[in-house]
C-alpha cells in the first residue's frame, strides 16, 4: 500500500498518432456522419450498436462484451481549447497536462511522487516500451522502462548497459529538443534513468507467471501481458505506462483501422481476464487516451489531424456507460469549419482518475480545477 493509503493501480494506455473517434464510436444513425465521410465510414452492418444513436466499431468486438458487462466508460469529446494538431505538441500537452506552455514535468511523475515521495521503489511506475514517455519524466523521480520481460530476462550486463544507453540517447534526442539539453541533462543526471536497476528486479518476473489467457501475437496484447505479470508479482507498481502505434491514419485507414481496433480490444480484454482469473482485477484501471481525434470530413483514403476525441476506462470498478457528451455532428457546429468541438477538458479526466483512484491531488499537477466525471462504483 502507498503512502496516500490506496491500494488501487493505473495503467494508462496511449494510442499514438490520434485515433479516429468516429470510427471507433460511430454515429451509425447520424446523416451528418455520412455526409462528410464518403469513403471512410462505417455502414450499419459494420458497427455493434449500444443505443439508437451510437455503435461501437464492429472490429473492437471485445468492447461491446465490456461495455455490455459495464467494464468500459466511453468518455466523449475529450479535448482542450485551443487544440494542437501537431503530433509532437500535441502528445506533450497531454504527457504534461500544460496547454498553454512547454511543461518539463510529466502529469504521471507527478503521481509517481506523490505515492512514493522518498523514490523508496523504482518500480512504482514501470513503462513497457522503448525509452521513456515524457508523462513519466520528472527530476528526481525514479522510474523504471523495459521493453521486453522475456528477451531482458536472457541479456548478460553489457547488452543490458546498452539497452539502458539507448535508452537515453532516444531520451535526449526526443526531448532535448523541446525542453533544452540542459533540463535533459539534469533529469539524466538525477535519475539516471535507471532502466538497468528497476528491470533487474522484473529479470524473473516472466519465469514465475502462469495463466491461462493466451494473448494475440501483437505488441500491444505482448505489452499488456507483461504489464499483467509485473502486476500479478507483487513488486509494488502503481503506475503503468504502455503504447499502440499506428493511428495516424492520414492515409489507407479502411485497410489499417480495422485491425488496430482488434488487437486493441482483444489486448484489453485478455488483460482484464487475466487479472481476474487471478482475482487480482478489482484495483486496477485501465486509462486509454489519444493525442486529438480526426476532422469530420475524410481526404478520400484516411483522415487528417482533428481536435475533440474520446478517451475510455476499463476495469472491474468502472460503472460503465457513456460520459460527457458526444461532440455534434451539424456543420454548423464544427470547430474551424472542420472539426468536432470538445466537450470535456482532459485535464478534467486527469483529475478524475487521480483523485478519485489513486488518492492524489489533482491540482498542482493539472494546474487548476476542472470538470470531473464519477466513472468508479463506491
Amino acid at each position: 500500500m502507498s503512502k496516500n493509503g490506496t491500494d488501487n493501480h493505473l495503467v494508462v494506455l496511449q494510442l499514438t498518432g490520434g485515433n479516429d473517434f468516429m470510427n471507433t464510436i460511430v454515429p451509425y444513425t447520424n446523416g451528418h456522419y455520412y455526409d462528410a465521410r464518403k469513403k471512410v465510414v462505417l455502414s450499419q452492418e459494420q458497427v455493434l450498436a449500444i443505443n439508437d444513436d451510437l455503435a461501437i466499431n464492429a472490429n473492437a468486438a471485445p468492447f461491446k462484451r465490456l461495455y455490455d458487462d459495464g467494464k468500459m466508460a466511453i468518455i466523449q469529446g475529450i479535448g482542450y481549447p485551443n487544440s494542437n494538431r501537431s503530433h509532437f505538441r500535441g502528445m506533450d500537452i497531454w504527457h504534461t497536462a500544460e496547454p498553454d506552455r512547454v511543461g518539463t514535468e510529466g502529469w504521471l511523475a507527478q503521481a509517481v511522487q506523490v505515492l512514493d515521495p522518498d523514490a523508496e521503489n523504482v518500480l512504482t511506475g514501470v513503462n513497457i516500451g522503448q525509452g521513456l514517455p515524457r508523462a513519466m519524466a520528472k527530476t528526481g523521480v525514479p522510474v523504471t522502462s523495459i521493453g521486453d520481460l522475456e528477451g531482458y530476462g536472457v541479456m548478460n550486463r553489457i547488452e543490458k548497459e546498452a539497452l539502458r544507453d539507448k535508452s537515453i540517447e532516444a531520451f535526449k534526442s526526443i526531448y532535448g529538443q523541446a525542453i533544452g539539453t540542459g533540463a535533459v541533462a539534469e533529469y539524466i543526471g538525477k535519475t539516471g534513468l535507471d532502466v538497468l536497476e528497476g528491470a533487474d528486479m522484473l529479470s524473473e518476473v516472466a519465469g514465475n507467471y502462469k495463466s491461462t489467457v493466451e494473448y494475440a501475437d501483437n505488441a500491444i496484447a505482448k505489452n499488456l501481458r507483461d504489464v499483467a505479470r509485473i502486476h500479478l508479482a507483487g513488486l509494488g507498481t502503481k503506475i503503468f505506462y504502455t503504447a499502440h502505434g499506428g493511428y495516424d491514419t492520414h492515409a489507407n485507414e479502411m485497410p489499417n483501422h480495422p485491425k488496430l481496433m482488434t488487437d486493441l480490444s482483444g489486448a484489453i480484454s485478455d488483460f482484464l481476464d487475466d487479472l481476474n482469473e487471478h482475482d487480482a482485477g478489482d484495483n486496477v484501471t485501465v486509462l486509454v487516451f489519444t493525442e486529438f481525434g480526426r476532422r469530420m470530413r475524410d481526404n478520400g483514403s484516411g483522415t487528417d489531424h482533428g481536435t475533440g476525441g474520446g478517451a475510455y476506462m476499463f476495469g472491474n470498478k468502472i460503472n460503465g456507460g457513456l460520459y460527457s457528451e458526444y461532440p455534434s455532428l451539424d456543420p454548423k457546429e464544427w470547430e474551424h469549419g472542420e472539426d468536432l468541438k470538445h466537450t470535456i477538458d482532459f485535464r478534467g479526466i486527469y483529475g478524475t482518475v487521480l483523485e478519485q483512484w489513486l488518492g492524489v491531488e489533482a491540482s498542482p499537477i493539472v494546474k487548476g480545477n476542472f470538470e470531473q466525471i464519477t466513472p468508479f462504483k463506491s
